[in-house]
């Protein structure tokens, strides 16, 4: 990681932000209506914007600065706000999903979260829980034999 050029910290959140915008494109919710077909709606719409915000955050974050040292206050708390959003966005979307109900329509129509949706809400939670401190960054296989 060290030709890269990037702290840990930002490059670990480099990637979930990254993880998080593949999220976006991948199914947030099906609909099906029993045997007259069905639908997929990706992350880009509604409350998927705000984790798209979260996103650019990130982003910003990690390329202010000196990329080789980790975050600065001002960057923590960009970073820690857009994971904020990115996990926020996918839990009210998730909320929005379940208060829908399982069936509309005499039980014919059906929705139910996609595979992004829960993807892009991971993303944001672990990457929260790791500007946190809660979980701490592994260390390399290189400073485990020294």
């Amino acid at each position: 990681m060290e030709n890269l050029g990037f702290h840990k910290s930002k490059l670990y959140s480099l990637i979930l932000a990254g993880v998080a915008l593949i999220s976006l494109l991948l199914p947030w919710i099906s609909v099906s209506a029993g045997g007259f077909g069905g639908a997929s709606k990706n992350g880009f719409g509604g409350w998927g914007l705000l984790v798209l915000l979260g996103i650019g955050a990130v982003a910003a974050a990690c390329f202010m600065g000196n990329k080789a040292l980790g975050f600065d206050d001002m960057g923590r708390k960009l970073v820690l706000g857009g994971f904020g959003a990115i996990a926020g966005g996918a839990a009210i979307y998730l909320i929005r999903i379940f208060t829908m109900g399982g069936g509309k329509y005499g039980g014919i129509v059906k929705v139910s979260p996609g595979l992004g949706l829960f993807l892009g809400l991971a993303a944001g939670a672990i990457g929260l829980l790791l500007q946190l401190g809660i979980i701490k960054v592994p260390k390399s296989i290189d400073d485990k034999v020294k």
